[in-house]
């Protein structure tokens, strides 16, 4: 499958928030407990450092924001999400997001990429971070609470984005 990354357009709205919506009524992956609406959603998206979309010739498969991890002294590290519509999963469209918003943060001048919360769980994504060279920080014991009530744990990744330190990205 051909994948395209592009920037987001106000007329891949409804698109993404359908994605977006999709991954947070499954309860498993994002911290939000309540979906976006159209304006909520387009406030949101306009207001990330970047919201970029993954397009096939069917359509927009998935999409990603990246934005500050924090603010100040603190802003030079980057954070991302990346949502994948559930017929697209396992395409390696997700793989694609993941690099596009690591060059992405690189030329919006970001040193880092930081994921504070990636659900241990979530084997795909610990999978994938490992294998582009995240390195895993540490775990919080029952740090996400899932649609069910039940707590699980949470992984904490991070990623050097210049070549200041290029040898702290090898796995273990």
């Amino acid at each position: 499958m051909r994948v395209t990354i592009r920037a987001y357009r106000e007329q891949d709205l409804d698109t993404i928030l359908e994605i977006w919506n999709e991954v947070v009524a499954d309860g498993i992956a994002f911290p939000q407990t309540e979906p976006l609406d159209p304006a909520g959603g387009a406030a949101f998206f306009a207001s990330q450092s970047l919201t970029a979309v993954a397009e096939t010739d069917s359509g927009i498969v998935g999409l990603y924001i990246l934005h500050p991890n924090n603010i100040g002294r603190c802003g030079h590290i980057a954070n991302a999400s990346y949502a994948v519509r559930s017929g697209a999963r396992g395409l390696k469209a997700g793989e694609q997001l993941v690099r596009h918003s690591l060059e992405m943060a690189r030329q919006l001048g970001f040193r880092i990429m930081q994921f504070n919360a990636v659900v241990a769980t979530n084997a795909p994504a610990l999978h994938l971070y490992e294998k582009l060279g995240f390195v895993r920080l540490g775990t919080i014991p029952a740090g996400f609470r899932m649609k069910d009530g039940h707590f699980e744990d949470i992984v904490l990744f991070y990623y050097l984005l210049g070549s200041d330190h290029p040898d702290l990205n090898q796995p273990d």
